[in-house]
């Protein structure tokens, strides 16, 4: 269950990334701070997420959770600096991709089928 709940927060946490930066974008320059907060959120329940998977996966879990955590995390901090720097050929699409892939887990770690002690 707190995987579910972990995952599940950081989907909303990032999917509100681009509603943040759609609002900077549109002229309101005070999203620009929320959008830097809610990446700090997004990485921190991302970190959290990778241990959670890991515990999980030590206790006869499902390792598949664990591996895509990781992919993810890797892909947020990459995410995380290259907005820093101003990359925004590769902070625009890269957030997509990260969007995407974070709905497909949340989906898939929901499934009954995929739920299973089986891996």
């Amino acid at each position: 269950m707190v995987n579910r709940v972990l995952v599940s927060a950081h989907t909303v946490a990032i999917i509100g990334q681009p509603v943040f930066a759609g609002g900077y974008l549109g002229g309101d320059y005070d999203m620009l701070g929320l959008h830097r907060v809610g990446a700090d959120a997004v990485s921190f329940l991302a970190y959290a997420q990778i241990l959670a998977a890991l515990v999980l996966w030590l206790v006869r879990g499902p390792r598949w959770l664990f591996w895509v955590s990781l992919l993810l995390a890797a892909g947020e901090t990459a995410q995380y600096f290259a907005g820093m720097d101003g990359a925004l050929d590769l902070h625009i699409p890269l957030g997509v991709a990260l969007v995407a892939g974070m709905v497909l887990t949340t989906v898939a770690l929901w499934r009954p089928q995929i739920w299973r002690a089986g891996r």
